[in-house]
């Protein structure tokens, strides 16, 4: 299973302060849907606003990025630009 670590803030309003969790999926998009289910709203709070790092490279749309069963996603703020 894939770990995703989140944000504090995230955590509180989601998992109850739970800042990491892991779910199966061979995707991001899958690792999202598995969010979603497990924590209704974070998996589409994470899709709009979020960017993923996994396994240290960092994506700001990385739905169709593969993740290995031991891969780490970190759920970060998309970085604005201007």
């Amino acid at each position: 299973m894939a770990r995703v670590v989140l944000t504090s803030d995230m955590a509180r309003q989601y998992t109850s302060g739970q800042t990491e969790i892991e779910v199966e999926g061979a995707n991001v998009r899958a690792i999202v849907r598995a969010l979603e289910d497990l924590y209704p709203g974070l998996g589409e709070r994470v899709q709009t606003e979020m960017a993923i790092a996994i396994d240290g490279e960092l994506f700001q749309d990385p739905y169709l990025e593969s993740v290995e069963p031991d891969s780490e996603l970190f759920v970060l703020p998309k970085i604005g630009g201007g």
